[in-house]
C-alpha cells in the first residue's frame, strides 16, 4: 500500500535521487563495474536501543520505543531478554530494549536526517570511525545521545540514551562499502 502512495505522489527521496544520478555512476568509474546492476546500494538501516534501567522500571522502555518511534518514523518492536540473569535483576521476556528496521523510502529520509542534521549537533563530533566495518560491507555506528535528532523535543525527554545505528549494503568489500557512504556524504575521519 505504502508504495503505491509513493507512486502516485511522486515523491522520491533526495538521497534516492542522488543515488541515480551521483553515487551510481561514479561507483561504476571507481570500480569499473561491467553491470550497472552490480554497484552496491544501501539495503536497510538498523537501529537499536538496549535500556539498562529496565529492569527497575518498566516505563522507561515505553518512553525508549516512543522516542524511537519518533526518530525512526515507524513503530519498533521491543526486544525481549532470552534467559534470566539474577546478578542483573533481569527475568525471562523482560522488555530490555527497542529496534526497528528501516527500508526503501524511510531509510533514505532516516539517512538523510542523520548525516545532515544530526551528526553535526554531536558535541566535539571528530567524524566516524572508518574502520567499523564487519568484512561484508555493512556499517555500524554508536550515538551516546538520542536527542541528537530534530524530532526528539529536548525539554520532554527525562533521560538521555544511546543508540546502534547498523547500515546493510549489499557492498562485496569494506572498500567497496566505504566509497559508498563517502558518495552519501558520511563524515568519515580522516
Amino acid at each position: 500500500m505504502a508504495n503505491a502512495q509513493q507512486s502516485t505522489s511522486g515523491y522520491v527521496p533526495r538521497l534516492k535521487t542522488q543515488y541515480i544520478e551521483v553515487v551510481r555512476p561514479a561507483m561504476l568509474k571507481e570500480f569499473k563495474y561491467t553491470n550497472p546492476m552490480r554497484v552496491p546500494e544501501i539495503e536497510k538501516v538498523v537501529l537499536n536501543m538496549g535500556i539498562g534501567e529496565a529492569t527497575a522500571d518498566r516505563k522507561k522502555v515505553e518512553q525508549a520505543t516512543r522516542d524511537m518511534t519518533l526518530i525512526a518514523g515507524q513503530k519498533p518492536i521491543m526486544t525481549k531478554a532470552r534467559k534470566s540473569i539474577a546478578n542483573f535483576k533481569l527475568r525471562d521476556n523482560m522488555a530490555i530494549g527497542c529496534k526497528v528496521t528501516l527500508r526503501k523510502a524511510r531509510m533514505y529520509e532516516f539517512l538523510d536526517r542523520l548525516v545532515t542534521i544530526a551528526l553535526p549537533r554531536v558535541k566535539d563530533f571528530r567524524g566516524l570511525n572508518p574502520k567499523s566495518f564487519d568484512g561484508r560491507g555493512n556499517y555500524a555506528m554508536g550515538i551516546k545521545e538520542h536527542i541528537i535528532f530534530p524530532e526528539i523535543d529536548y525539554d520532554k525527554v527525562e533521560q538521555i540514551w544511546g543508540m546502534d545505528i547498523i547500515v546493510c549494503t549489499t557492498a562485496e568489500t569494506d572498500d567497496e562499502a566505504r566509497a559508498l557512504l563517502k558518495q552519501f556524504n558520511f563524515p568519515f575521519q580522516r
